[in-house]
Parts: structure tokens; sequence; C-alpha cells
């Protein structure tokens, strides 16, 4: 039985039904690039397949799912894949003390924990292939942090915490490692953030009821009113340099809130950047 040759030079690229994930894998893949999407619900693994896209079913808060996954990129690629862009996360809202331990878990399964699972499995191919990239996409919550929104804070200060570990770890070898930290994106960020917020808080009960209205109201509104929002294509370009550069940037901020409180957590004292970050809370 004849089998089918293995696909060349391969990008794996989680979180591909909407948003970022979808627009940059789009793009690549019409750039010629050789690209392996993934999507958590078969129907959009269907629907990008009859878009002409390869894609596979990829839950990252499940560790089967990541296992299956996993087996069917060896397959697909010979056990040689080029790069990885960790992509597929989402967002809890919610004041700390609101939030069940369970809450906060499930947060780290899918932004942390599922992405290490996956890249740990996937390196023994990147370092098979003799080049490689790793990029993850973090946020600038991953360099400041916001009122309730300290679940996603976490999860995307642990991420950064962990690229810059593996970044060293990986320096003798030919994997070059990369940071995207974009700030607001035309995505489905907002209604899945807003559906977690439901799932796990009560505003009737907390402290924090009436501050919660404008956050259900913020998460609700057209994020594209928000004349600093970029649309997902946004991260093409930046994740295209960390792919193909020979010299990839270990972080690329993307939008200007971004660049801007990367500068101010530089330059303030801690006191002066908390006032700054309440008034944009």
């Amino acid at each position: 039985m004849e089998t089918a040759s293995p696909l060349n030079n391969a990008i794996f690229i989680t979180g591909c039904s909407t948003g970022i994930g979808y627009a940059c894998a789009k793009a690549l893949h019409e750039q010629g690039h050789t690209v392996i999407a993934s999507c958590r619900k078969p129907d959009d693994v269907s629907r990008l397949q009859q878009e002409g896209l390869t894609c596979i079913q990829l839950d990252v808060s499940d560790t089967a799912s990541i296992n299956q996954a996993v087996e069917a990129v060896e397959q697909m690629t010979g056990g040689k894949l080029f790069a990885l862009f960790n992509n597929g996360a989402y967002g809890q809202p919610g004041a700390l003390e609101d939030l069940l331990t369970d809450a906060l878990r499930a947060q780290f399964e899918t932004n942390v924990f599922g992405w290490h699972h996956l890249t740990q499995a996937l390196l023994p191919m990147l370092l098979n292939y003799g080049e490689g990239r790793i990029v993850q996409n973090s946020s600038v919550l991953g360099i400041v942090a916001l009122k309730y929104r300290g679940a996603y804070n976490a999860s995307k200060f642990a991420l950064e915490g962990w690229t810059d570990t593996l970044r060293l770890e990986l320096s003798d070898t030919p994997i070059k490692v990369s940071l995207i930290e974009p700030g607001p994106i035309e995505t489905a960020f907002r209604a899945n953030a807003l559906s977690a917020f439901k799932h796990w808080v009560n505003p009737n009960k907390s402290r924090h009821q009436h501050a919660y209205q404008s956050q259900i109201d913020r998460l609700a509104a057209d994020e594209g009113g928000n004349k600093y929002t970029l649309p997902a294509d946004a991260l093409v370009a930046p994740l295209t340099h960390a792919l193909f550069s020979p010299r990839p940037k270990v972080r690329y901020r993307v939008t200007q809130p971004t660049v801007w409180m990367a500068l101010l957590k530089r330059l303030l004292p801690s006191r002066w950047l908390d006032r700054v970050l309440l008034k944009g809370s």
C-alpha cells in the first residue's frame, strides 16, 4: 500500500477556528507555506478543510486530545516539524476573590498546562527537523495586570516566564523561540470571555457587582469601536518574521497599547504604574 509523502516544512497552529489563528493559518497557506491548522470543534475542522486547509481536531485542555493531535502531526510530517505557533487560549474575567479555584485551574489548563504538554510532545519533531521555531501568542496582560483579569493575567505572566526559560534551555539547539504580545485585536475573545464570566461568576453575590456591569458592557461591545483595536491579520507580519527571519525577535509587541505599557512598566515606579492601570480598568 502506497503511503502519502510527509508534509515538508510544516507549521502547526493551534486555535484556528476564528481570529488570530484563522487569519494566520489562511495567510501562511496563501503564501504557499505548509500549514497544519487545528480547532477544538469538529465543525470548525470540517469548515477549514473545505476551505482547503489541512486541519485536525485539538482541544488543548484535554490530554487525550493533545496526544491524538501529536500522533496525527507525527504521521503527517514524518516526525519532522518546522514550527509551532501556540495560539489557542481564552480569558477568564472576574475578581480573584470571586473566582473558584476550579476556574483558575481551567484557565491554566488551557493557557499554560496544555501548551506545555503540546510543546513538550512536539519538541522531538522540531529537533529532528534540524532547525525550528516556537512562537507563543501572549498578551499585553502578560506585561501588566488589570483589575478583573486576574486569572488571565496570571496565565500570561506564567507563559512569559515559561517561554523565557524555554528559550534559554534551547539556546544550544537550532530552535528559536519568540513571544508575540498583542493588545486589543478584533477576535471572538470578548465573546468567549463573557461566556466564561457568566459560567463562573455570580455578580449578584459580589461586592464588585456594580463594577461588573461595566465589564459586562465592555465584553458585549463591538471591539472594533476601540480606535487602538487592530484586525486579526495584524499578527501575520510579526508571525511571519518570527518564523522565517534568520534573527527573529524575542518579543513582538503588537498594537500601540502594548508598546506603551511595556515602556511605562520599564520607566515608572510600580505605584505610579498602578494609577495608570486603575484608570484603564
